[in-house]
């Protein structure tokens, strides 16, 4: 796979850590997707300005460029992992030496193991298609009106775009053409997830078309791990879901920020309860609605395809489940605040964190 970069240095013990980490995630996509059929090759760290990785078959090894871990995200790294064992695979697995290297054998493996195939380029999310994105047109502009001073006005815009959201995906699920799906990662690396951030992932896994799972990260200036939200769905879904997740945590830290100053609080010892309240508050919101919409006939009732993808990208998932804070008089007050979110159009350029969300079109 190649794509030209800039490379900062690591030192020695960052890059034995780097490549500790490397072996790790192979034998981790061994045998989630391989059934750990593959033989474990030796690893290197590559130097090359035109080559992001490249399975060596001559000496068994998987080469990464030192460009792609240091300048991009480390899914990423994985995802060109994946796509050199694919060709790992197609050698020693299938002992097919001769056919080209990105050949019919290869592409058939990386559809079926939902891998990204492209010989070239760092792995991007997928691009709405013309379809998606006038509805993407048409919720940048409800949003936009969701910014009225007039509290009944912004609720009623609010409530089309998600009533239009709904149409649109159970319109295009009832059709019998294929659905393109990508993957995107949303939100801060972190190395406790805390239950307004959980809470918050299943908001956008219920409300939002998309699935959502917190997948592990590693952070190669640091050598260390954490965790992120993982969003699986179309690319108008993604693009959607992801504006969500950063508008409400922007949000709720400021709707913590108001409450200690009104309250006169110093510190932030309630700040996990105030926003795990606030998510708790605008899930609740979310159920009221969708209860309206499953009383008009509208029930979505998911997407098999979408939950097959994610099998593929994640062939081993498992539930984690983790005690909240106190239910004290802070997540209280938050909840109340997050019943009276109401989602509209961001201003443009600020909050980098916040989701992209399309500016509407005249």
């Amino acid at each position: 796979m190649a794509r030209a970069g800039t490379a900062a240095s690591l030192t020695a013990e960052l890059e034995a850590a780097l490549l500790r980490e490397l072996v790790a995630e192979w034998r981790h996509v061994n045998r989630g997707y391989f059934r750990s059929r593959l033989v474990e090759p030796t690893f290197e760290l590559g130097d090359g300005r035109s080559t992001l990785g490249r399975w060596i078959v001559e000496r068994r090894a998987i080469e990464i460029a030192r460009s792609l871990v240091l300048e991009h995200p480390w899914s990423a790294v994985i995802e060109v992992l994946k796509h050199e064992m694919a060709h790992q695979w197609v050698h020693e697995g299938l002992g097919l030496y001769h056919e080209a290297p990105h050949g019919q054998s290869f592409r058939e493996t990386c559809a079926r193991l939902g891998i990204d195939a492209a010989a070239s380029g760092v792995p991007l999310v997928a691009q709405a298609d013309d379809g998606e994105q006038r509805m993407l047109d048409r919720i940048a502009k409800l949003l936009a009106l969701a910014e009225s001073p007039n509290v009944h006005e912004a609720e009623a815009a609010m409530a089309a775009a998600q009533r239009l959201m709904l149409k649109h995906n159970l319109d295009v699920h009832a059709g019998a053409h294929a659905r393109g799906y990508a993957f995107r990662h949303v939100g801060r690396v972190t190395g406790r997830v805390t239950e307004s951030e959980r809470t918050l992932a299943r908001i956008l896994a219920q409300h939002f078309f998309v699935e959502a799972i917190w997948v592990p990260i590693y952070r190669p200036l640091e050598a260390k791990r954490g965790s992120v939200v993982e969003l699986c769905g179309s690319p108008a879904n993604l693009e959607i879901a992801a504006y969500v997740h950063g508008y409400l945590s922007e949000t709720a830290e400021r709707l913590w920020r108001d409450h200690k100053l009104a309250a006169g609080l110093t510190g932030d010892r309630d700040r996990r309860a105030f926003l795990a309240g606030v998510m708790s508050g605008f899930a609740g919101k979310l159920a009221q609605k969708q209860k309206v919409h499953r009383e008009q006939g509208l029930v979505w009732v998911g997407d098999r395809d979408l939950d097959d993808y994610l099998r593929r990208r994640h062939p081993y998932v498992r539930q984690v489940w983790s005690a909240g804070p106190r239910r004290n008089e802070s997540f209280a007050h938050g909840h109340s605040a997050g019943a009276a979110i109401v989602l509209h159009k961001p201003v443009e350029g600020r909050a980098p964190s916040r989701g992209r969300l399309l500016p509407a079109k005249s």
